[in-house]
């Protein structure tokens, strides 16, 4: 059974919600934004998909990758189900159902559609604050993950998302897909430096749940 919930009732600073979904957004990226994929090996075997999967549910990945996950909001897990016709093409309005929230044993939530949060990495003169919404979650039995967007202005605006999935050779892989757009006008001189510091995270998320650094 296929889980999948999108909350986009909040503003976020993009318009192509969703993106990450897409199986051709390397190829036709929404206008002015640069895709990028990534994925990495993390183990293999039911035991390391479930762990990894309660690690990558509970803030794992952004928590290993040097971030603090603070001002949380409970999301509504109101499934998405896209915009029903009818026969003269009109949409039809239908109530959309819930997920079900998930916890880990110790009683922690897992991240559901529609949660809100900062994220924030402190540095020796400041701290970098992140707001993001989260926009999907996927719950497959081989694959989990969710994908949040910006929505607060900064150096990037645009939707990343952290997919967990057990392959058919029992191989448990993170991929990491995002659409981000640089700064504008003045700030287009600082594009380069915030595509090597994009560069740096991405590869810190990536090992963040792997064995040898959780």
């Amino acid at each position: 059974m296929t889980r999948r919930s999108t909350f986009t009732d909040q503003s976020v600073t993009y318009g192509a919600i969703g993106a990450t979904l897409d199986p051709d957004f390397l190829r036709y990226p929404p206008a002015g934004f640069r895709p990028a994929e990534d994925a990495v090996k993390i183990g293999s075997g039911t035991e390391r998909f479930e762990r990894a999967a309660e690690e990558l549910m509970t803030w794992g990945v952004q928590r290993g990758a040097g971030f603090q996950v603070e001002g949380v909001t409970e999301g509504t897990g109101t499934q998405y189900t896209g915009v029903v016709y009818d026969a003269e093409g009109a949409p039809v309005a239908g109530e959309a159902p819930r997920t079900e929230q998930r916890f880990t044993e110790q009683g922690v939530p897992w991240i559901t559609a529609g949660l809100t949060a900062n994220l924030v990495r402190r540095g020796r003169l400041r701290s970098h604050v992140t707001p993001v919404l989260v926009v999907y979650v996927i719950d497959e039995p081989d694959r989990i993950g969710f994908a949040y967007g910006t929505t607060g202005h900064g150096g990037e605006v645009g939707e990343e998302s952290f997919i967990l999935e057990r392959r058919e050779d029992d191989g448990v892989w993170l991929t990491i897909r995002s659409i981000l757009h640089g700064p504008d006008g003045a700030g287009a001189l600082l594009r380069p430096r915030v595509r090597r510091r994009r560069r740096d995270l991405t590869r810190r998320e990536l090992r963040a749940l792997h064995p040898a650094f959780v």
